[in-house]
C-alpha cells in the first residue's frame, strides 16, 4: 500500500518501520525497489512500473534525480504527458519532502527517488 517516505539517505529510505537499501518507486500500489542509480538510467524501461499503473492512479510523478536536479529525456517526458501525467525532475530529497505532501492531500502521485 501507500506510505510516506519517513527519511532518506545513507544510500536508502525509511518507511512504514522498515528500511530499504538503494532507489525506490513509490507508486499507489505499493513501495517496490528501483535499479536506477543515475539520472541516465531514468527511462522508459526503468519506469515500467509506472507505466503500468498509469490508467487512472497517477496524475503526478515525482523524480528524485539524486543529489542535483537533472531534466528527463525529452521523449520520456513526452511519453509520460501522452498518459496524462505530470512528470516533475528535482533533487531526490525534495521528491521525498513533495511526495509526501501530496499524497496527504490524497494526490494521485507516484515517485521514483534514486538514493542519496
Amino acid at each position: 500500500g501507500r506510505h510516506s517516505i519517513d527519511a532518506y539517505g545513507e544510500g536508502g529510505f525509511k518507511f512504514a518501520g522498515m528500511s530499504h537499501r538503494g532507489s525506490l518507486l513509490a507508486l499507489p500500489s505499493g513501495l517496490f525497489a528501483w535499479d536506477a542509480t543515475t539520472p541516465a538510467d531514468i527511462n522508459e524501461a526503468s519506469l515500467a512500473r509506472v507505466f503500468a499503473e498509469a490508467a487512472d492512479t497517477i496524475e503526478h510523478l515525482l523524480v528524485g534525480t539524486g543529489l542535483d536536479f537533472a531534466p528527463l529525456a525529452p521523449a520520456l517526458a513526452q511519453r509520460l504527458r501522452a498518459r496524462k501525467i505530470v512528470a516533475e525532475p528535482m533533487a531526490t530529497g525534495a521528491a521525498a519532502r513533495t511526495y509526501n505532501i501530496l499524497m496527504g492531500e490524497g494526490r494521485r502521485v507516484a515517485a521514483a527517488l534514486i538514493a542519496v
